[in-house]
């Protein structure tokens, strides 16, 4: 396995929680793992997850956590994953949508949908729909 360059490592309330909602609802693989602690990883994604233990502590941690940050996820299909949230009765924090963003010229789309992890971290899960120049 090759590791990332950038690997967030996510603070959370309840280890066996966020570790079933990555793994059994987002279906996250189980790279590694030791005492409240994993390592996952999911269509080239990685990400870990740590009970909370106040090693990286720089204030009082409140829901939701991660304020002010999304973590994009880039996928295949957004499709099995909504439909396993909806099985699950997780709601979407905003529903599928399709985007365009410019880049020099041209648009980079994607369909896209929030969902919050059970510590209210905000994930983005999009799948690309393609590309559109700019006239």
């Amino acid at each position: 396995m090759k590791f990332n360059k950038l690997i967030p490592e996510l603070s959370v309330s309840n280890f066996n929680n966020s570790l079933n909602f990555y793994t059994k609802i987002l279906s996250f693989k189980i790279e590694y793992e030791r005492k409240d602690f994993a390592f996952l990883s999911f269509q080239g994604s990685q990400i870990m997850i740590e009970k909370i233990n106040n090693h990286w502590k720089t204030a009082k941690l409140k829901f939701p956590f991660g304020r002010g940050i999304n973590f994009q996820i880039e996928v295949k299909n957004i499709n099995p994953i909504i439909k396993s949230l909806k099985k699950n009765d997780y709601s979407l924090f905003r529903e599928t949508k399709e985007n365009w963003y410019k880049k020099e010229n041209e648009l980079l789309g994607n369909r896209e949908f929030l969902v919050q992890d059970p510590d209210g971290y905000l994930l983005r899960f999009a799948q690309d729909i393609g590309v559109k120049k700019i006239k």
